[in-house]
Formats: C-alpha cells, structure tokens, sequence
C-alpha cells in the first residue's frame, strides 16, 4: 500500500533541537511512524519530556544532552545513537536559530556565531553522520530545517537569513555528493506557532498583520512541519534528494516586518 512508504518502521532517527517546537514535533511524528528516536538538545528537562513521548508511543528514545556548537558534542550524540541502538538512518538538522538584529548593529561575533548556529553545526553533525549511515543501514536520509527568510528579504535578519541561505547551498551541493546512497533535503519553514512566535501571537494587532499577510491566514503548526519532514525522511521521497521545501501558508513576501532606524 502507498500508505507504507511512509513508514520509518525499526529505523533509528537523531533529531536535534528535539526539546521543544518543531524539533519535538518530528521526534513524536517520527515515533508514530515506527522509528526510535534519539533526543538531542540542550535543557536535559525538556529531552527527557519528548523522550517519555516517544515511549509512550511505544518506541525506544534516547535523551542525549548536546551543545551544537561543541564539535565534541556532536561526535558524543553520533557514538551514543550507534551504542544504543546500532545503527542511524535519519537525521534532522532542526537545532539553529539568532534572533533578528539591525545589519549596522550585527558585530562580527554575532554573525559567525549565526553562521555556526545555523550551518556549520549542521555539516559538521551532516559529515560525522553519513559514513556511519551507510556502514550501519546501507543508506539514510538527512532533513535539514531552514527558514523562508533564506530566500526572502527581510529587514533585521541579515546574518540569520546568510546563515539559512548557506544551508540550503549546503543541502543541495551534499546531497549531490553523497547521492543516491544519503538523500539529502531541506524545509525552509514560513512563521510557526512555537515559542519564537510568541511576540506575534499574543499581540492581537500583530497577529491580525500575520494572518492577513499570509494566504492559509493561520500561522503553521508543528505538525505542518512534521509532517514535511518524515515524507522527506521515509522511502515515500526516495527518489528526492537536494531540494528545498517552502512550508510556509504560501507567503511569497515577509507576514511581518521588523522596524530599522533609518540612516
């Protein structure tokens, strides 16, 4: 049944950023569709939150505790999924972020920091991944969340948005190299009802300016998200590999602006 190739059935899927928002939206969709989760993330709380989910799904979690800044870190988060369980099959590069900050008042620090945050963690946790992939599976999948502010011009985003952009360059040029063997993909996601969204949602004015601007006039869900991601990571998408997403309510212009002083 077509149905099936959506499964992730005895696979083994590390989801960083798994704590909270969108990162513990696709560990719970990766559970329901049969795959054993492995946790990562910062706030051992909150792993341990998405982990007892998991469970409660009936498949197997680990919580490993992950600074993706810490190249150390990542290296421990592999070793730990292939000691628990024995192989890798999935990952999703979800950890990033760096609010917004006016370009005149972004320091050199600042945007390295966002370069980091929002790819370089991602290929490097990528490049430690893959080998152990085809060793341990055969094959695998890597899903990599970006933003719509990579390919949109935003004020007040410009090192987040660089740092998103690199990673959709990143996505299509590993997944060419790592073809057909790794199938490498991205979601550039529009304004998710998660905890950074909050400013918006709870200001009726402003949440009246998002709907308005956003054609599905809602913001999205975690599960729009998820759902986006275990097609991209499941055999429904084995013949995709490279591309770029846009799960956004069909924006094709910011919802919201955010303000800069004029020179």
């Amino acid at each position: 049944m077509i149905l099936d190739r959506f499964k992730l059935t005895d696979r083994v899927a590390i989801v960083t950023g798994a704590g909270k928002g969108i990162g513990r939206g696709i560990a719970l969709a990766f559970a329901e569709a049969g795959s054993d989760v492995v946790c990562a993330a910062r706030t051992e709380a909150d792993l341990e939150s998405t982990a007892s989910e998991v469970r409660a799904r009936g498949r197997r979690a680990l919580a490993v505790p992950t600074d993706v800044l810490q190249t150390a870190d990542l290296e421990r988060l592999v070793e730990a999924t292939l000691d628990e369980f024995g192989r890798l099959d999935v990952l999703v590069n979800n950890a990033g972020g760096t609010g917004p900050r006016a370009a005149l008042d972004t320091s050199e620090s600042f945007f390295e920091l966002a370069l980091r945050m929002n790819v370089t963690q991602a290929f490097l946790l990528s490049r430690l991944a893959i080998p152990r992939m085809v060793e341990t599976a055969g094959s695998g999948a890597i899903v990599n969340i970006s933003s719509r502010s990579s390919n949109m011009v935003q004020t007040s985003f410009v090192a987040y948005a660089a740092g998103k952009a690199a990673l959709n360059m990143m996505t299509r040029n590993l997944a060419a190299e790592v073809a057909p063997k790794i199938r490498v993909n991205g979601i550039a996601c529009g304004g998710v009802a998660t905890d950074a969204l909050q400013v918006v949602l709870t200001n009726d004015a402003l949440r009246e300016q998002f709907e308005r601007n956003t054609p599905m006039h809602r913001p999205g869900t975690v599960e729009d998200i998820a759902a986006c991601a275990l097609y991209l990571a499941s055999p429904a998408a084995g013949w995709v590999t490279g591309k770029i997403f846009d799960i956004d309510g069909g924006t094709e212009a910011p919802a919201m602006s955010v303000p800069v002083t004029p020179l």
